[in-house]
């Protein structure tokens, strides 16, 4: 299942469906704001995000996104908004 939704990240309208579905208004500012700092696609920023967490997590972020995925109704999604939340910078405050 979350090997399946990664898979899809290389189709850049399935990773903007995945982002538009968390209806997280924080998170696609988040988002946004990458996306426009660095100039790539929102796309984009979803799938290196979420190849580099895969690559590069330690076995307690494993751990802790498994928990997430048990206790969630789509975990599917709830993996890909918990990834996206620990790999996106956070918005300056304001």
């Amino acid at each position: 299942m979350l090997g399946d939704i990664i898979a899809s990240l290389e189709d850049p309208q399935a990773a903007i469906a995945i982002v538009a579905a968390f209806d997280e208004p924080i998170l696609l500012a988040r988002l946004a704001a990458v996306a426009d700092a660095s100039g790539r696609p929102p796309a984009d920023i979803v799938g290196s995000a979420v190849r580099n967490f895969v690559d590069t997590a330690s076995d307690d972020l494993w751990t802790q996104l498994i928990g997430l995925m048990n206790r969630a109704q789509d975990p599917g999604l709830a993996a890909m908004r918990a990834i996206l939340e620990k790999t996106l910078p956070q918005a300056p405050e304001t």
